[in-house]
């Protein structure tokens, strides 16, 4: 009989996490794109996450259900890591006196938008997004976008599940407020409890 997965993850077995990158690589993808909104930095923060998932392997209950909660509260954080590197990378380079070009560096937007169809949709997506703080982007992206219930998102963030709803409840205000307010939210129209095909970079499996 073989073992639970949860059992041989934490027995620091090669080939469970062999198995849990094959399940699980492409819903953390998807879930770092939705809160980057950048192809590259979502590929980074996929690598970042298992070798995270590996260190921290030991500490897996071995008892529950599906792993999935677990990775995408383990790339959460690694999103929050990278974006603050990133931050201090971009503060670093404004330091530096411009090259023979200007120093111009293109915006990420430019880079997700030449490989997205609707690019409009996208960038409507975005603005809306970006009148949420970052917990309720989290949230949002975890419950709606995920399919997490307010437990499992819980225990993905460290959060208690009143506090998942809250948030989430704040965000879905907000959102629709950006609506109302004429922003170009065609969203509005497309999303169906709060989902939009603009923020599925990738089709999901095995989830």
């Amino acid at each position: 009989m073989e073992r639970p997965l949860r059992v041989r993850i934490r027995d620091g077995d090669e080939d469970a996490f062999a198995d849990l990158f094959d399940r699980y690589a492409r819903s953390v993808y998807n879930h770092a794109f939705r809160l980057t909104g950048n192809w590259s930095m979502a590929e980074d923060v996929v690598s970042l996450t298992f070798l995270e998932a590996w260190r921290l392997g030991g500490r897996v209950n071995a008892e529950g259900g599906s792993l999935r909660p677990w990775l995408l509260g383990v790339a959460t954080n690694m999103v929050r890591n990278t974006r603050r590197a990133a931050a201090r990378h971009a503060a670093a380079m404004s330091r530096l006196p411009p090259g023979p070009q200007g120093g111009a560096v293109g915006d990420f937007a430019d880079e997700v938008a030449s490989r997205i169809d609707d690019t409009e949709l996208l960038a409507a997506v975005r603005l809306a997004l970006d009148t949420l703080r970052r917990n309720e982007r989290e949230v949002l992206a975890l419950c709606v976008w995920e399919g997490l219930d307010y437990t499992a998102a819980g225990e993905a963030l460290g959060i208690p599940t009143g506090t998942v709803r809250s948030r989430l409840s704040r965000a879905r205000r907000k959102l629709a407020a950006a609506a109302e307010r004429g922003e170009p939210l065609r969203a509005a129209g497309q999303m169906k409890e709060g989902r939009t095909d603009a923020a599925l970079p990738m089709q999901e499996g095995n989830r």
